[in-house]
């Protein structure tokens, strides 16, 4: 009972155990590429581009989505047939180099997905769980199925993949994949990729478009992860600098009014730049619609996603397409890949089904094992394929080397892979990563564990090029810059222009060979909403549209913008002005009334002038001093108040020039004390007359307290109040240069600081007391016999010189800058020219002009010298004899004749 009982129990385990094996529920079936080695590698790629859903219904067991039939023969691409076949062709050098992995053969296992995100996670979930066939290890202690996966080209189907692989830590390093979103490490942690995020590819193109300064720009990205994130990125960089026209979005589903629409979104925008976010597949019905309506005159930025394509650079859409700017993945000779790809033969084992399926679109017929497979199929061929036919004697993209830019960077994958097997291997116990400073084993070699290696890996692959991956997962952005050009068998070719370089530091990214770059137009197109604006202009926003529509303003007197498309106008230091084109601050004209501009020249001509005249009735009445008409007016005074005179006409000078700290104490200190004589001496010869006829009445002494000592007196006293004035002025606070920048903004006023107004006001208020004391002298004399009008010159005089004087102070006060310099001196002119022609015309018209009446007789003729001034001595001489004596001895000693009587005093 004892052993049968034992046997019972054994059998009852045994029976569990079996129970208990791990069986695989489901087999998908793919197109692929198999070899067998000691570490199997995964990839996914995308041959195919159509596959047939399967039905959904769950009234039976849903079929797998199947590509035999409809992605056969439509739907192959041959130009992507040498994806897998590099990574087949790395995985065997690497096995020939027997320093990279020694006693180590690597297999792979490489799917199609068919473009298909459903079939890519099937394909995913077998390379990891393996099938029938390959799980053997129930303990599941040896090595997985597959230790890596090379892919998926796709973001969004990277994206998908990512979230179940990093579940289990398995490494995937994309060679395609390009979405920022797989940047984010916590939610993709085994993930790796050999081509740089979008957001690199997006700094190119901003930089590229910056290059050109074009500002208005067009967006249209597919709708996925892939163009959506790339798109997001592309608006908020664009905005920095520039605006973006439309943003569109291409559906997933090809919606013909939708493509339409876009389309019609292109021909109205103004924008001449359009930059495209989408795969390969996303694209055809746009462009084929953009071809169809001839919509020419675009700026193509592609990304790096089409901007290759083999499918699109074509002489049929050129007309619209050429000249396009692309960001192409970083191209690498990969030398021996070329004869690899042309020794492809078909293969009977159904794991390789892939080169099966190339051979016969290659050559457009049917091998003989699949000829009954399917007979919709297999009727669409008209020969069958011998298995001889030559690939050499082929010409397509699948062996054009310089479009193996996205095979460049799976080899790249493999070799990063290999790489860190590779220090699993070189790893030495005691000094390892893991546990207890332990080593892997490289047999038994986990994905978490390879993970762990691939993080850190750094070399330098056979271009010379480092390969590594950041904290992100990603390489150092490096892209070429391609631009669609046309060749000269009438094709189109896809040319290298230029490089961007993200380590080669801010502003060094970009380097462009600008002369190589062919533009559809002719020229560089511009894309601006509105001109930019010049300098001297400043940016103003027009309302409800982008910042990037506006007008341009000239700025204002004063300011200046000194660059393209400036926000605002700055504002120049006080000493500056703007320049004509409002473009710069230059120094102020320094304002002054100087001898070189025709006013100054005018007014020191004039003031010569009037010295000289001064100075020509000074030499002639020195030359006829002897005669009655000069010994009449009281030569003395008369010699005097010519000498005045000269000065008032040159004081002017003065004021002309640029001030100094002398000429602008000069001035004033000259004109106050020359006025102040002059008038002195006109006060005098005025006081004398009312003297002379007062002293003609009977017992009237006047005249022997104002003799000719009493008037030179007089005449000195009321000069040095004057002088007096001058000189509390100059040393209170004189007068000094300045330069004034409140009158004109454009300019710079030199002038002569007053200093002290209250001074000046004494200066100028002194010579008009002086003035109004002569008009209120000779306004007594108004009683005087009409013949006697020598008295109503002199008021008439005072006054027009009182109203030059009295217009002048606000005159003085109102001109700007150098103007008010010459109402000063046209002042100044004005009244001495007054002086001298009132009182010295008409003796010089008789002493030059009618010298007959220049004698002692015609002096006593009434009649004739009666409009002269002259008849005021007859009537003293006729009338009054008793008084002649009294009048003689006011006239100086040598004189005969009776000697006082002023003349007229016209001021202007």
């Amino acid at each position: 009972m004892k052993y049968i009982a034992v046997f019972l129990s054994l059998t009852v385990l045994f029976g569990s155990s079996v129970e208990l094996i791990c069986k695989i529920q489901e087999n998908f079936k793919f197109n692929g590429l198999y070899q067998k080695g000691d570490i199997m590698l995964g990839g996914l790629f995308i041959v195919n581009f159509k596959t047939i859903a399967p039905d959904l219904s769950f009234k039976m067991k849903p079929d797998q989505w199947r590509s035999l039939k409809l992605c056969f023969p439509y739907s192959f691409e041959i130009s992507r047939f040498h994806w897998p076949q590099t990574m087949a062709f790395a995985i065997e050098e690497i096995n020939r180099n027997p320093n990279l992995l020694p006693n180590i053969t690597l297999g792979y296992r490489l799917y199609d997905n068919c473009n298909n995100l459903p079939s890519g996670l099937r394909a995913t979930t077998s390379l990891i769980s393996g099938d029938d066939e390959t799980v053997t290890d129930l303990s599941c202690k040896g090595l997985p199925p597959v230790i890596a996966i090379v892919g998926d080209p796709m973001s969004s189907h990277s994206i998908a993949m990512s979230r179940i692989l990093s579940l289990y830590r398995v490494p995937m390093v994309s060679y395609y994949a390009s979405c920022s979103c797989l940047s984010n490490r916590k939610e993709y942690p085994s993930f790796f990729r050999t081509i740089p995020s979008d957001n690199f590819q997006v700094k190119a193109m901003i930089e590229i478009i910056k290059h050109y300064r074009w500002t208005w720009i067009g967006a249209i990205a597919i709708d996925d992860d892939y163009g959506q994130y790339a798109i997001k990125t592309f608006n908020e960089e664009v905005k920095k600098f520039g605006c973006i026209s439309f943003s569109e979005t291409i559906p997933k589903v090809n919606e013909k009014l939708k493509v339409i629409q876009i389309v019609k979104t292109i021909k109205q925008s103004t924008a001449k730049v359009i930059v495209v976010f989408s795969s390969e597949s996303g694209l055809p019905s746009l462009i084929k619609e953009i071809v169809n309506q001839n919509v020419t005159g675009r700026q193509w930025i592609a990304s790096e996603t089409w901007s290759t394509s083999a499918v699109f650079a074509v002489k049929e859409n050129f007309h619209s397409f050429g000249g396009t700017i692309g960001i192409a993945i970083r191209s690498g000779e990969i030398p021996g890949l070329k004869p690899f790809l042309l020794q492809v033969h078909p293969n009977s084992d159904p794991n390789n089904s892939l080169l099966n399926l190339f051979w016969e679109k290659m050559f457009g017929c049917k091998l003989q094992e699949n000829i009954n497979q399917n007979n919709e199929t297999s009727a669409l061929y008209i020969k069958q394929c011998t298995g001889q036919e030559n690939l050499k004697d082929t010409q397509t993209a699948y062996s054009e080397i310089a479009s193996f830019r996205a095979a460049y960077n799976i080899y790249k994958a493999v070799y990063a892979i290999a790489h860190s097997l590779h220090d699993v291997i070189s790893c030495k116990n005691g000094q390892g990563p893991f546990e207890n400073n332990s080593c892997a084993d490289i047999k038994t070699v986990q994905p978490w564990q390879l993970l762990h290696y691939l993080k850190r890996v750094n070399f330098i692959n056979h271009l010379g090029e480092r390969v590594s991956f950041n904290e992100n997962g990603e390489p150092p952005a490096l892209y070429d810059i391609v631009n669609w050009q046309p060749a000269e068998d009438g094709s189109v070719k896809v040319k290298s222009i230029g490089i961007f370089d993200e380590s080669a530091g801010p502003g060094k990214e970009l380097t462009l060979n600008t002369q190589e770059i062919y533009w559809n137009s002719g020229t560089i197109p511009e894309s601006e909403c509105s001109k930019s604006c010049q300098p001297g202009t400043r940016k103003a926003t027009k309302k409800g549209q982008p910042i990037c529509c506006f007008d341009c303003i000239p700025c204002a007197e004063g300011e200046i913008s000194n660059q393209t498309d400036a926000i605002e106008c700055i504002r120049c230091l006080p000493e500056f002005w703007s320049n004509r084109d409002r473009s710069q601050c230059v120094l102020k004209e320094i304002e002054f009334l100087s001898y070189d501009d025709d006013m100054g020249i005018t007014l020191t001509a004039t003031a010569c002038f009037g010295a000289c005249l001064s100075l020509g009735v000074l030499s002639v009445f020195l030359h006829y001093r002897n005669t009655p008409v000069v010994k009449a007016n009281n030569s003395e005074l008369s010699f005097l108040l010519l000498v005045s005179l000269t000065l008032c006409f040159l004081c002017a000078l003065c004021f002309i020039g640029e001030p100094t700290y002398v000429t602008c104490m000069l001035r004033h200190v000259v004109f106050g004390v020359s006025f102040a004589l002059c008038i002195s001496c006109i006060l005098v010869k005025t006081i004398v007359v009312i003297i002379a006829f007062k002293a003609t009445l009977p017992g009237n002494n006047l005249m022997k307290w104002f003799g000719v000592a009493q008037q030179r007196g007089t005449v000195f006293i009321l000069a040095f109040i004057q002088a007096l004035i001058c000189l509390m002025w100059l040393t209170t606070a004189p007068p000094f240069p300045t330069k004034n920048i409140k009158y004109q903004n454009s300019k710079v006023i030199f002038e002569c600081d007053l200093g002290s107004v209250t001074g000046f006001s004494c200066l100028l208020g002194y010579i008009g007391l002086l003035a109004v004391i002569c008009f209120m002298i000779a306004f007594l004399a108004r009683n005087l016999p009409d013949n006697f009008n020598e008295a109503k010159f002199i008021t008439f005089s005072m006054l027009i010189f009182c109203a030059v004087w009295i217009t002048f102070i606000p005159a003085y006060i109102s001109s700007p800058g150098k103007h008010t310099v010459a109402v000063e001196i046209f002042a100044i002119l004005a009244s001495s020219f007054g002086v001298l022609i009132a009182i010295f015309a008409p003796k010089c018209y008789i002493i030059l002009i009618k010298p007959e009446l220049n004698t002692k007789k015609a002096l006593m003729n009434r009649g004739s010298l009666a409009s002269f001034g002259m008849i005021p001595f007859l009537f003293i001489s006729s009338n009054i004899t008793s008084n002649s004596n009294l009048l003689l001895g006011l006239i100086p000693s040598t004189s005969t004749s009776v000697y006082l009587f002023p003349s007229v005093i016209i001021c202007l």
